[in-house]
């Protein structure tokens, strides 16, 4: 009896332990990276990758941005220990403690992503290989997306498109620079919306330490570059009717939500503005891309 009670005890132990470790993965952060890859290797291929190379693309881009996720969280802890946004988190919260303990997860999951990466192309390696630096060695200085982050934000579209078409194009351009553009606008929103919490976190970099006031004429011009990289993607990769439509009236909420945010200055408008920019915006462009391959 005493025996039964400890293994009934043990199991939910272990199922909360598990879960802390897949909060340290960024689940969320990870599914939006590994679709936009997803999506990238289906334009690749024109709307119809082989089924078997596109899984195993995919579980190269889930693996290496959990793996990567859970790097930058373990980096970051000290941090996110400050912010009242961030302290819960499994590492600052101590429910994974000592940290060192997510090490070898995530650098398996980062090493076994790679040679995967390898297997496929080595453009898919390199680009999953200056990813994975950009985020874990390029840490923040100036600000926390330039360049590190836009190079990190740009790998899972590259490994996805590398992976079906180990080639250069104007497609893969424009889908970097829609990521590139899109990586600072998302960024810098959640960072004016909490900007007091990042600041006494020590946090000084761009966009806060600019007046709100100027800082958010830059979401609202990066807004209308975002606007303009989707429509140049609409003529750089031939797509149709849908994608153009996705396109405008998601590019149109954008700018709306950059010119309400430029005029109330308020933080909940930025906080709107990030969510808005995560998988409303960015997921759906996405999934039009690959929905006007399929039914146009």
């Amino acid at each position: 009896m005493v025996k039964q009670a400890k293994e009934l005890d043990l199991a939910p132990n272990f199922y909360r332990s598990m879960a802390n470790y897949i909060e340290v993965l960024k689940p969320r952060e990870t599914i939006l990276l590994t679709f936009i890859g997803i999506c990238a290797a289906i334009v690749a291929a024109a709307g119809y990758p082989s089924h078997t190379r596109l899984l195993l693309t995919v579980v190269a881009i889930a693996l290496g941005s959990g793996g990567v996720n859970g790097l930058t969280n373990y980096l970051d802890r000290e941090v996110d220990a400050k912010m009242q946004r961030t302290n819960h988190r499994p590492l600052p919260s101590k429910r994974i403690d000592p940290p060192e303990k997510v090490l070898p997860p995530t650098l398996g999951l980062t090493v076994i992503a790679l040679g995967l990466a390898w297997w496929l192309h080595p453009w898919c390696f390199f680009s999953g290989l200056a990813g994975t630096l950009a985020a874990v060695v390029g840490r923040k200085r100036v600000s926390c997306v330039f360049p590190q982050g836009m190079i990190a934000g740009c790998a899972p579209v590259l490994i996805g498109w590398f992976a079906i078409q180990p080639s250069f194009s104007p497609k893969v351009l424009f889908l970097c620079i829609l990521i590139g553009v899109w990586i600072p606008l998302h960024v810098w929103s959640v960072m004016i919306a909490n900007r007091d919490d990042y600041l006494s976190a020590g946090i000084s970099y761009f966009p806060l330490n600019w007046k709100v006031e100027d800082a958010v004429k830059v979401l609202l011009v990066l807004s209308l570059l975002l606007f303009a990289a989707s429509l140049g993607l609409y003529f750089a990769a031939d797509f149709g009717l849908l994608y153009l439509v996705a396109a405008n009236l998601s590019g149109i909420l954008m700018v709306y939500s950059g010119w309400r945010l430029l005029a109330s200055k308020v933080s909940q408008d930025a906080w709107r503005m990030y969510k808005l920019s995560a998988f409303p915006y960015l997921g759906v462009i996405f999934l039009a891309m690959c929905l006007d391959l399929w039914l146009l």
